[in-house]
């Protein structure tokens, strides 16, 4: 039987009910609270620590919910992640204050993500990923498994940036290499990946040695120590999370440096619909330490001295089919999984392990699912050069069909929309 929710704090009472969320509901997206005492800890966590205390109290075992994307989806609509935050005022200023006074996404400490989050047993990612390890959104408008979704995303990259044969291709924040390989394989060009994750690393190096590649343990801002500029063309995906508005500034010149005058630079990002100034706290302590999500303006106020837009394609909403998929495959896989995974830093039982990564794939399926959450891919050419590039104007590409044709993928069947090119 459902609890009334009069005997709750006014915040959290209000935040329920505007979500349309009861406590020992029926419905899938309710929550479940085993007795008094843990409601009581659950309500202490929320109120002092918002977000930050709902998700460790979850991964704890203290509530339990059926389906934590709908939950997550409806909190979110109903601007539940701002009303509590009231309530933790303090820590909220404190968090602020430094993002102010630290760059938090500096070049010594922009290895912690890579060793919390990228190192960790193999298996885990192995089991929750396609064939071609891809850590990012997928594209499905043509696509009905995750495998087929991920191999067209790598396909609209490729052809988004017009690759052929000769070309150069510079990919940071590489991952296991999946795309670097793709490029190469289907498309005849020279890659050279950027990482700063070990693991990937080694993986990438043992996995596609067949092809012709090259992985580095790079950070961007360290570009020119390879001697290996400069490219046809640049690629990022799912990396500009990691830089920051204090880094912006040093990537884009960074890339510009990179890429030849008349090249094509790719930026695949999640984004926030709005400008926040501040990452959700239990995502920023557990699972990407001193990310950020650019908003469309602060996006745009980076690129709009050295840039032209030529293409701004937006299909968060894939995300979200992505992030279940994810979750799926990691939930059929546990058995398996759990035998492996142990000890695993704050994680002390595999049994935590699970529930905080089901935890984290859920919530942020929610995030996308309420349209807070975006996924962008830009395609951009330096501006401000002397000549146009003899290739003439760009053309923006959406994919109609994605198929694939056996081994060899197929030339898609494409609509394409002339950019602007602006003077």
């Amino acid at each position: 039987m459902a609890q009334s929710l009069p005997s709750l704090p006014v915040a959290l009472r209000s935040v329920l009910s505007a979500a349309d969320v009861q406590i020992d509901g029926a419905r899938v997206w309710d929550l479940r609270i085993p007795d008094a005492r843990a409601q009581s800890t659950l309500i202490q966590a929320v109120m002092q620590r918002g977000s930050l205390g709902l998700g460790d109290a979850y991964v704890a075992g203290l509530w339990e919910c059926s389906a934590l994307d709908q939950l997550f989806t409806r909190l979110l609509l109903a601007q539940g992640d701002r009303r509590l935050a009231r309530g933790s005022r303090l820590r909220a200023a404190l968090w602020l204050l430094r993002d102010r006074l630290f760059n938090l996404q500096s070049l010594h400490r922009s290895p912690t993500v890579a060793r919390r989050h990228y190192d960790i047993h193999p298996q885990v990612y192995a089991a929750m990923l396609d064939p071609w390890r891809q850590y990012s959104c997928g594209y499905w408008e043509e696509a009905s498994n995750l495998a087929e979704a991920q191999e067209h995303k790598l396909r609209l990259i490729c052809e988004k940036l017009d690759l052929r044969a000769g070309l150069r291709l510079l990919d940071i924040g590489c991952g296991w290499g999946g795309l670097a390989a793709y490029a190469a394989r289907h498309y005849g060009v020279e890659v050279v990946g950027i990482t700063l994750s070990e693991e990937q690393l080694k993986l990438a190096r043992r996995h596609w040695d067949d092809l012709p590649l090259r992985f580095e343990l790079c950070d961007y801002r360290q570009l020119h120590q390879l001697n290996c500029e400069p490219f046809d063309r640049v690629v990022s995906v799912g990396m500009y999370e990691h830089v920051g508005p204090r880094n912006a500034g040093a990537f884009f010149a960074a890339v510009r440096q990179a890429l030849s005058d008349g090249g094509l630079f790719l930026l695949h990002s999640i984004g926030y619909h709005s400008r926040c100034r501040h990452t959700d706290p239990w995502i920023d302590t557990h699972v990407f330490p001193h990310g950020r999500l650019p908003a469309p303006g602060e996006l745009a106020d980076a690129l709009e001295r050295d840039w032209l837009v030529e293409d701004w394609h937006n299909f968060g909403s894939d995300y979200d089919l992505t992030l279940m998929a994810w979750s799926a495959n990691v939930e059929a896989a546990w058995p398996q999984l759990a035998q492996l995974i142990g000890d695993h830093g704050d994680h002390t039982t595999a049994e935590r392990f699970r529930r905080f990564w089901r935890y984290y794939l859920l919530c942020c399926a929610g995030f996308f699912r309420s349209r807070q959450g975006q996924l962008w891919q830009l395609v951009l050419s330096k501006a401000n050069l002397p000549r146009l590039p003899a290739s003439g104007p760009y053309r923006s590409i959406r994919a109609g069909n994605c198929a694939l044709n056996g081994a060899v993928s197929r030339r898609l069947q494409l609509t394409r929309t002339e950019s602007r090119v602006l003077d």
